[in-house]
């Protein structure tokens, strides 16, 4: 045991000393000291009852033969961040997160670690410390909120950001928007829809370090608390097989995990944190290969917001593995990864098959043949730059349009919300990436300020910052470069015609190479946003979205 170094010889009486400060009792130094992360806090609705879960996963490491400790772990909503100085800070607390587990794991010795998660940043954040340190690991997320009800049809977060703009187009009254308010978000618990935090929490099953059903259990079922004690449980059995994060990370897991994001139609956000984990596990993993996978895992599950169906319908109709096994089924995952079940992924999902097929589709009968994301390239995005294909109006697969260029995410919504984006308008926001931002902002207002006044239909966005998994329409996000290192989007002006075109994956900006060249030789890259604090040690040191924002260092 790791611990030993604390608890171990004469030497180690002081330690001992300190362990029994703590109220711990000699049977319980004598057992591996399993850490318990708890990302629990007051100002996160996904977070706000994870006391509970971590009470669950105590008992059960304590049931077979372990110590839980506990310790905190911070996060971010990203809903109550959005669209002020707040959203800066939401991916670079990833980083946070993984540092800050590393830094206790690795003070305090511990043998292995149960992580309690649940929101978008948190849960890369916690894979990420797991694959590093390579300890005995189970992750369990505090599980989905229920959706709302408003008028006789489910409801999500993303329909009250929609109904502001629908509010300003004057399809919604004010006082509608009110009642709304009061309804699409009911409980504790992740967003509903299919948005970043679900998409992680249901590819954790894929990669293997989370139970079946960490995914897709309500958070406010008795299931989840179920699975809380197994995760207690579980971890110790790792333990004494000696199976660390690393055993179970492989690089078949990952493409597991892709496989399954392009049959959900996930958020374009985990093509920044897949890489992310990878990297820390030794895996390497592109943008070449994500858009492979995508090019022939069809996309069967169409949840909000590409749906009105929610993560519940998910979980009644079979959960993830019945993805999975459907998956399986057709060759398109290895079932022979280890889980931290202690056994394979197919041996998981053997039996598991779809309940409701209007939510899980066959793969013979996909809403796509290819996958939810697209990644694309051209003079605009040499690097590449992501949409969510699954969730855009066939009508915006192929569009070519006038550029309206904002230098950020404030303006763009004021011209929006003020009535001067017109239909067939391609609005460029930019130095929103990982350094311009600083922090590369997920930019839900914009989209659904779109959406709500039905332009999500006539209209693009492009950005080098980010957009949030519950985003829908023509939204393509993450270009690389960014602006802010030079990067192409940087020269472009009002007026110039920007094509898509989805499905031949190209980006382009219809200017002549000349032209571009006298721009750049005149650009003058931005002051820096962050002046001083973390923002400006995050903006110095942080990559381009597409090697996953990661911290070069």
């Amino acid at each position: 045991m790791k611990s030993e170094v604390t608890k171990k010889g004469i030497e180690k009486a002081p330690h001992r000393s300190l362990l029994n400060a703590l109220g711990l009792t000699k049977w319980e130094k004598e057992r591996p000291f399993i850490g318990v992360v708890n990302s629990q806090n007051d100002l996160v609705p996904g977070h706000r009852h994870l006391d509970a879960i971590a009470e669950a996963v105590k008992a059960g490491v304590r049931a077979n033969g372990g110590t839980p400790l506990e310790f905190p772990a911070i996060a971010v909503c990203d809903g109550i961040a959005m669209n002020h100085a707040g959203m800066h800070y939401s991916l670079a607390s990833r980083e946070l997160i993984a540092d800050s587990i590393e830094v206790m794991a690795m003070a305090h010795a511990l043998d292995a670690l149960v992580l309690i998660t649940n929101c978008d940043k948190v849960v890369p954040g916690m894979l990420m410390a797991a694959a590093r340190l390579n300890l005995p690991a189970v992750i369990v997320s505090g599980g989905p909120m229920m959706a709302g009800r408003y008028q006789g049809r489910d409801v999500d977060l993303n329909t009250i950001f929609e109904g502001v703009g629908a509010v300003q187009a004057g399809k919604m009254t004010p006082e509608e928007l009110g009642e709304l308010e009061e309804a699409v978000c009911p409980g504790c618990g992740s967003c509903s829809g299919m948005f970043t935090a679900n998409t992680m929490n249901c590819l954790s099953e894929a990669l293997g370090l989370a139970l079946p059903g960490n995914g897709t259990f309500p958070a406010v079922s008795a299931a989840r608390i179920r699975l809380a004690k197994e995760a207690g449980w579980q971890v110790m059995e790792l333990v004494r097989k000696g199976i660390g994060a690393r055993d179970i990370l492989s690089e078949k897991a990952f493409i597991n995990a892709l496989a399954l994001d392009m049959a959900l139609g996930g958020s374009t956000n985990t093509v920044l944190h897949l890489p992310a984990i990878a990297r820390e596990a030794g895996v390497s993993l592109d943008l070449e290969t994500v858009d492979r996978i995508s090019g022939k895992v069809p996309h069967i599950c169409k949840l909000s917001p590409a749906g009105s169906m929610h993560i519940q319908d998910l979980h009644e109709a079979g959960g993830v593995s019945a993805v999975l096994q459907e998956l399986l089924a057709h060759g398109l995952i290895d079932g022979g990864t280890m889980t931290a079940t202690g056994r394979t992924l197919a041996e998981n999902v053997k039996g598991h098959g779809a309940k409701r097929s209007e939510v899980i589709r066959s793969v013979s009968a996909p809403y796509s043949p290819t996958g939810g994301l697209a990644v694309l390239r051209g003079n605009l995005a040499p690097d590449g730059a992501v949409v969510k294909q699954a969730a855009v109006d066939p009508e915006m697969l192929v569009h070519t349009g006038p550029a309206r260029v904002f230098a950020g995410e404030e303006d763009a919504v004021a011209a929006i919300l003020g009535g001067g984006i017109k239909p067939g308008d391609v609005i460029v926001i930019r130095y929103e990436g990982p350094k311009g931002g600083p922090g590369m902002r997920e930019m839900l207002t914009p989209t659904s300020a779109v959406a709500g006044m039905g332009l999500d239909r006539e209209c693009a966005l492009v950005t080098d910052g980010r957009f949030s998994g519950a985003t829908r329409g023509a939204s393509i996000g993450h270009i690389s470069p960014e602006a802010a290192e030079g990067g192409p989007l940087s020269l472009v002006r009002d007026g110039d015609l920007i094509s898509i075109d989805i499905p031949a994956r190209r980006l382009e900006l219809l200017v002549q190479d000349g032209e571009l060249e006298k721009r750049r030789a005149a650009w003058q890259p931005p002051a820096p946003r962050a002046k001083k604090g973390y923002l400006a040690r995050y903006a110095r040191l942080v990559s381009s979205a597409s090697k996953g924002a990661v911290l070069d260092v």
